[in-house]
């Protein structure tokens, strides 16, 4: 196991690499920063040459990648075009964010799994039909239409909930936003798992478990469940960044200074370093729940081993 995690840890460096050149390469050489400092007029030359050498775009795009790589590795991120430095921002965005994530994953682990076995196991019943009818209206109904319609009933009709959430927000008051930003996500879980159990019900194993006389929660939980979770497992993993990047929508209803509101700000005002630095985060919230999800693998299934 610890050899398998050496190689997987070194195989992430390339691939970190990559898709932070990219993402650099992206930003910086397709979109215009000086441009959106000046904001509706043109900046004359004097300005851009003065802009351009303040934030050292004035060098090559190789040099300004290695320059930003050397100082992402000593945790300096960048400073915004406003003169804020990008941890300052990350160390408020992300940890509200971090939060809703979590609920989000809460609820697609409970409730979406749940439905999902009692779905697989009563297949082609009125509770099956109901289930599946349900998550494709989910799936349907874009986030910002959930989220507007809970916030307009929940927050301003009924006054159940803070119509807008404040940055320092608790779980509680994350519920709500964690459930429209868990809805899509949540249905295609409900439907995975299903899927997973209805199969998995008809194997070799299963049958075995049942005919040597073992409870019916023991064979489900211990044996049907474990093999039936390991897609599961792989979507909800690489959905945890999904999630926290594409949180910008939920964050926009609900008025959540997190990670997508700053991506947002700093895609419409052309801020190269907040729309880099964070999203270089986000590509290593990435690859660590890959890695997450393929050690839960040993978890589930005894019969996988990394040498």
């Amino acid at each position: 196991m610890g050899r398998y995690v050496v190689r997987r840890l070194l195989q992430m460096i390339p691939v970190f690499i990559g898709a932070t050149l990219l993402i650099f390469l992206m930003v910086n050489v397709m979109g215009d920063p000086i441009a959106g400092l000046c904001g509706d007029k043109q900046c004359d030359p004097a300005t851009t040459a003065q802009l351009e050498k303040e934030f050292g775009l004035d060098k090559p795009v190789w040099q300004q990648y290695l320059t930003y790589m050397g100082n992402v590795f000593t945790g300096d991120f960048g400073t915004a075009f406003n003169g804020q430095k990008v941890t300052e921002l990350m160390r408020t965005a992300f940890p509200v964010t971090i939060r809703l994530t979590i609920v989000a994953i809460l609820f697609e682990i409970v409730i979406g799994i749940t439905l999902g076995v009692i779905t697989g196991l009563r297949r082609g019943r009125p509770v099956d039909t109901s289930v599946l009818l349900f998550t494709l209206v989910v799936i349907s109904v874009p986030t910002f239409v959930t989220g507007l319609l809970l916030q307009l009933l929940l927050g301003v009709e009924w006054g159940w909930i803070k119509p807008s959430v404040s940055t320092d927000a608790g779980f509680g008051e994350l519920i709500v936003p964690g459930l429209v930003l868990a809805s899509v996500s949540l249905a295609y879980v409900t439907r995975l798992t299903r899927t997973s159990i209805a199969e998995n019900k008809r194997s070799d194993y299963v049958r075995t478990a049942v005919a040597k006389g073992l409870p019916r929660r023991r064979v489900i939980t211990r044996h049907l469940l474990r093999n039936s979770l390991i897609p599961v497992v792989t979507f909800i993993g690489t959905d945890i960044g999904a999630l926290m990047g594409g949180a910008i929508v939920t964050e926009r209803i609900f008025n959540i200074h997190g990670v997508g509101f700053q991506l947002y700000q700093g895609i419409l005002r052309q801020n190269t370093q907040t729309v880099v630095g964070f999203v270089t985060v986000l590509v290593l919230v990435f690859l660590v729940a890959n890695l997450l999800v393929d050690l839960l693998y040993a978890v589930l299934d005894p019969r996988i081993r990394y040498a």
